[in-house]
């Protein structure tokens, strides 16, 4: 096309945009969108002309083809080109814009679509200018440099108008230009050029950015709609310029931004809410980037604590927390528990603090949403400074008692202040307030029995209402209800840790208590899939806070637990199984030999149970419980607890065993494949001796080393895939074992008996026996090969 009729294609542009402008406009906008998709791969001079320029400044003052002119030059820009070209190429376009009299076009509220074209159109000028800068630089070419950067320079003053847009789209679309900018400046300090010309330029962006950051006076902040979404996006933005001028310039950065500060804290009863939030907001970005700014060649950081600490004195002793505008108090509670530090330091103002999360500022604000984060960042503040807490606790869990009344829905409307998700924050606030405290560890008893009591109380009685509702939709509630119950005891005890401990507490019975009122959720004469979830978290709670008081209670969890055949169940049980086996190890011997055939055979029927075959989810489920079983029986050889397995029946041993040999041949699934030879292997090396448990090494013979050459010469079994090598690697190691383990006899029983059984030659058997002889890692490498030669 480019050497036939291109020629006559561009023609037919020109005849189009100057024939129809005043007959089509549609059609011509048309034509500017195929000149601009078309101009990446055809010669720019074709286009780039004086026949085309003069359409192109006609149209830009025609509203209905100004944004079609404005996209197709932009396109014509990003065309690619040697760097000087570009350069120059852009400069025309610039002088062109210039003689039309729109790039210092201003607009009315109309000319919004165009305003952002525009806007866009100098963002591509801007960024291609930068980028030909970059590529000079890498060249090393300096002369090109100088050019480049007084074109970039004449640019500056167009970039800050349209950054400084009232309209954000129009802001928003040259974020790109003002980011490569600073960019070019950063390369300009490393190389000691940085000067006053452009510090001045950064401290107008700076300006501009903060003020760019501040909301709307018509900010809905109960309802987020559409402008508040893009709002919110383009502060991400330019949050992002901010961090560069910090990385770029810190101490101008810093102290321009202080003044701006401390001057709005002096005086915010005089201001508008949308000033005094941006100053909070900057003191917090000005921790952010602090850090990240070590090194930075125009800045030191670590000076600026001091200020950062006085500025922080002011936000608190300032009562801008009492200025009373949603927006303000957030980021006011936002603020104060990012600089947790402070007030490690000065702890004189942690009243203060604590007196504005509880009152109607924070968790008793009327804005839900104040509420909510409150509730969060209060748990964090505790958390951070629960060592400052001890003269507190008694005076906040007091103020916290109202919140923390377990709501009843009355027709699925809660009377509370605070959410369900809210109240878990709270009542794990209240636990680390009482463990952390300095009181004796029967007041601690004391104190939480008084929080959880209640608790376990509302459960009991929903307990019973729940036994005697036949209403469907009730009955949900209900299990809701009690389900948070167990839920906000659950998180209390994250309270405890390896030093601060349930027993050194004394806090052991209560959770127990607990536990004793929850099981009884199991009882029911049918099953509610959360309440089950609930007691099985609950469960793993107690595993992780409490020693070998909580085991006598699994027997029954898990008797209740196991009534269900439902794949999810039993494979979200596993976890818990394993998680008591890692911990207890030989102390649970007799609580999983009691419960280990019940439990197989309840996985063995839910995995035999039929399933379509394009039930993709329910596919899923079989899959997953099938690798949680392989991992149960993983848990148990990995932790030397195998004679839950030895001291079944030898018939129950066998179907356990054959399970694990299917797995590992018949699964196509690699993860399922490599735990199944990992546990045959801990197998092998337990029983395959000599002294080991009757009856297994004919079972590995028979089985084990057969499964060993039966899944690599599977079609599914893929040797280019990663997780199945691994498979394969672990199958090699097992083989290694039983060599260890038996010795000639074994090289012998391949030689003679089982390799001539695969019809494999008397060479190759020769060549395998040899490197099974070898180390580990060149066995495995000859058993890829051995089997890729076999498939083929």
């Amino acid at each position: 096309m480019r050497e036939t009729c291109i020629t006559k294609l561009v023609d037919s542009w020109h005849h189009i945009l100057v024939t129809y402008r005043n007959v089509n406009t549609d059609l011509v906008c048309l034509c500017l969108e195929v000149i601009g998709a078309y101009i990446a791969w055809i010669e720019i001079n074709l286009i780039a002309n004086e026949r085309f320029v003069q359409v192109f400044i006609t149209y830009l003052s025609i509203p209905l083809l100004r944004e079609a002119t404005c996209d197709c030059i932009a396109q014509i820009i990003n065309k690619g080109m040697d760097p000087i070209a570009k350069v120059k190429l852009v400069e025309s376009y610039d002088t062109i814009l210039k003689q039309a009299g729109v790039l210092y076009f201003s607009g009315s509220p109309d000319d919004e679509d165009f305003m952002v074209k525009l806007s866009t159109l100098v963002n591509t000028m801007g960024t291609a200018v930068l980028n030909s800068w970059t590529k000079l630089q890498k060249m090393k070419d300096t002369r090109g440099m100088t050019i480049v950067a007084n074109a970039i320079h004449d640019k500056i003053d167009l970039l800050l108008k349209f950054l400084n847009n009232q309209d954000d789209e129009v802001s928003q679309a040259v974020v790109e230009f003002t980011r490569e900018y600073l960019q070019f400046l950063k390369n300009k300090a490393s190389a000691g050029t940085y000067g006053t010309t452009d510090a001045a330029n950064v401290e107008k962006i700076l300006y501009i950015v903060i003020n760019k950051y501040k909301y709307d006076p018509s900010t809905d902040f109960s309802c987020q709609g559409e402008d508040e979404a893009f709002f919110l996006e383009y502060r991400k933005s330019l949050k992002v310029l901010f961090d560069n001028l910090a990385m770029l310039d810190l101490d101008l950065v810093f102290y321009r931004t202080q003044s701006v500060i401390t001057a709005t804290l002096n005086q915010w009863r005089n201001l508008s809410y949308y000033d005094v939030e941006v100053a909070i907001t900057f003191m917090y970005l000005l921790g952010e980037v602090i850090p990240n700014c070590q090194g930075n060649p125009t800045g030191n950081s670590s000076d600026k604590k001091a200020e950062m600490n006085e500025m922080l004195h002011l936000l608190v002793t300032s009562g801008v927390s009492r200025q009373g505008h949603v927006a303000v108090v957030l980021q006011f509670f936002e603020t104060v528990v990012r600089f947790e530090k402070f007030f490690n330091q000065e702890p004189q103002h942690i009243p203060e603090i604590l007196a504005a999360f509880l009152d109607d500022r924070g968790l008793r604000n009327n804005d839900p949403h104040v509420r909510s984060r409150a509730s969060y960042l209060f748990s964090r503040f505790i958390k951070c400074l629960k060592s400052h807490m001890s003269n507190y606790t008694e005076g906040i869990l007091k103020e916290l008692q109202d919140l923390l009344v377990l709501p009843l829905p009355m027709n699925g409307v809660s009377s509370s202040l605070v959410t369900p998700d809210d109240q878990l924050y709270l009542y794990e606030t209240a636990a680390i307030l009482i463990v952390s405290s300095n009181f004796e560890p029967e007041t601690k008893q004391a104190i939480l029995k008084s929080l959880l009591l209640p608790v376990a109380e509302k459960f009991e009685m929903l307990l019973q209402k729940l036994t005697t509702t036949s209403n469907e939709y009730q009955r949900c509630e209900i299990a809701k209800c009690m389900n948070h119950a167990i839920a906000v005891t659950s998180r209390t005890s994250k309270a405890f840790s390896n030093q601060q401990t349930m027993k050194s507490n004394g806090c052991v019975e209560v959770y127990l208590q607990a536990l004793q009122i929850f099981l009884g959720a199991l009882n029911l004469p049918y099953e509610i899939a959360a309440l089950q979830s609930a007691v099985r978290q609950y469960l793993h709670r107690m595993v992780v806070c409490l020693e070998s008081e909580v085991l006598p209670y699994f027997p029954l969890a898990t008797k209740q637990l196991l009534k269900t055949s439902d794949l999810r169940s039993i494979h979200e049980f596993i976890p818990l199984i394993n998680q008591i086996i890692t911990k207890f190890k030989k102390e649970v011997v007799p609580l999983v030999q009691e419960i280990f055939m019940p439990f197989v055979t309840v996985i063995f029927n839910a995995l035999s149970n039929p399933i379509d075959e394009n039930d993709q989810p329910a596919q899923n489920e079989r899959q997953l419980l099938q690798r949680s079983y392989f991992l149960f029986i993983s848990v148990i050889v990995s932790n030397n607890i195998t004679e839950v397995m030895s001291t079944q029946n030898m018939q129950n041993l066998e179907q356990v065993l054959l399970t694990v040999i299917q797995g590992a041949v018949n699964f196509p699934d690699p993860v399922a494949q490599k735990t199944c030879f990992s546990i045959l292997k801990k197998m092998v090396d337990l029983w395959g001796g000599t002294n080991g448990l009757n009856g297994f090494v004919d079972f590995m013979y028979n089985n084990i080393v057969p499964a060993c050459f039966m899944a690599p010469l599977k079609d599914t079994f893929d040797l280019n895939d990663a997780q199945t090598i691994l498979a394969l690697s672990e199958s090699a190691l097992c083989l290694k074992t039983v060599l260890d383990k038996r010795g000639a006899e074994f090289v012998t029983y391949l030689k003679s008996r089982y390799l001539p059984t695969l019809h494999i030659s008397p060479d190759k058997i020769e060549e395998y026996c040899q490197a099974l002889g070898s180390d580990s890692k060149a066995f495995k490498n000859y058993l890829k090969f051995f089997f890729q030669n076999a498939k083929t």
